[in-house]
């Protein structure tokens, strides 16, 4: 054997033993170190972070797999007294939908803030391309045109003269 000749085991390279023993003992091998600077805290919001937007891309909705559960927690809540507090929740997060259908359980909130940015989400709606309102939609409008709150009925009607 030569001088220069390395060994399998030389001085920078760990044996099989050796690194099954700080595998026990809870110490990590040079080449499984953090980088110096990064915590362990901004490693998991980075990655919390990378996995947020991955849902994002393979969503079906603009906001993401967020939004898909809020949308969901609102159709779970329509007909019980939670339904505003999840369509305030869907509000504060996204804003009003596109979707006709989740505007429809907008209206049905009875809390005048949501129903007024319902009909205006559905008159912006209403100006794009592609909208229909079902016959359903078009009955609750008619019947928030009757509405005892002037600005809820105002709109209500402007809308329903769209339909």
């Amino acid at each position: 054997m030569s001088g220069d000749d390395r060994s399998w085991n030389d001085g920078d390279k760990l044996s099989f033993s050796e690194r099954d023993r700080r595998r026990r003992e809870g110490q990590s091998s040079p080449r499984e170190q953090r980088p110096k600077g990064i915590s362990k805290a901004k490693e998991e919001a980075v990655t919390k972070q990378y996995i947020k937007q991955l849902d994002g891309l393979f969503s079906k909705t603009k906001g993401g797999a967020e939004v898909e559960k809020l949308g969901a927690a609102i159709r779970a809540a329509h007909g019980t007294g939670g339904l505003a507090d999840a369509c305030r929740q869907y509000r504060d997060v996204a804003g009003f939908p596109d979707d006709a259908a989740l505007l429809g359980m907008f209206l049905d909130s009875g809390d005048t803030e949501l129903v007024v940015g319902g009909l205006q989400a559905l008159q912006a709606a209403c100006e794009g391309e592609g909208f229909k309102a079902s016959g359903g939609l078009r009955s609750q409008i008619r019947m928030l045109a009757e509405d005892p709150n002037d600005e809820v009925a105002e709109l209500a009607e402007a809308l329903a003269a769209r339909l």
